[in-house]
């Protein structure tokens, strides 16, 4: 009986691990065929604008991203940002490998050196300019 009561409880705890590292593999997967790259000009006067940093992001990689505020997560000058907005540059349809997306993000800043962390999918990409 006692037996019986610690098979059982082995082949649950062993099902539960095998679904466990599936989904990590599904996740590690799709973090390795991220990538997006800040295509921006550092040097450009566009870069800020009336409280708004505007940046270029090319999906470099070879996962199709959701172009939407919720995919990545954006600290500015080690600030947690959370109002911001992301549009195709063309206007239309999902964030594909090869595509650029705009992102404004509104930000307050002074004159001097500032720096953009940007990260989808556990890839981080860093801009920095200067006012």
């Amino acid at each position: 009986m006692i037996a019986a009561s610690v098979a059982g409880v082995f082949t649950n705890s062993i099902g539960q691990l095998s679904g466990a590292l599936s989904e990590q593999g599904l996740d590690v997967s799709s973090d390795v065929r991220t990538d997006v790259e800040i295509i921006s000009d550092s040097g450009s006067d566009a870069i800020y604008d009336n409280g708004t940093i505007t940046l270029y992001v090319k999906n470099t990689g070879t996962e199709r991203l959701a172009a939407d505020p919720g995919a990545m997560d954006i600290l500015v000058d080690g600030r947690f940002v959370t109002e911001y907005n992301v549009t195709r540059a063309d206007g239309s349809g999902a964030w594909t490998p090869g595509a650029v997306v705009r992102v404004d993000i509104q930000q307050s800043l002074s004159a001097g050196d500032h720096r953009v962390q940007l990260t989808v999918n556990g890839d981080e990409e860093v801009f920095q300019f200067r006012l």
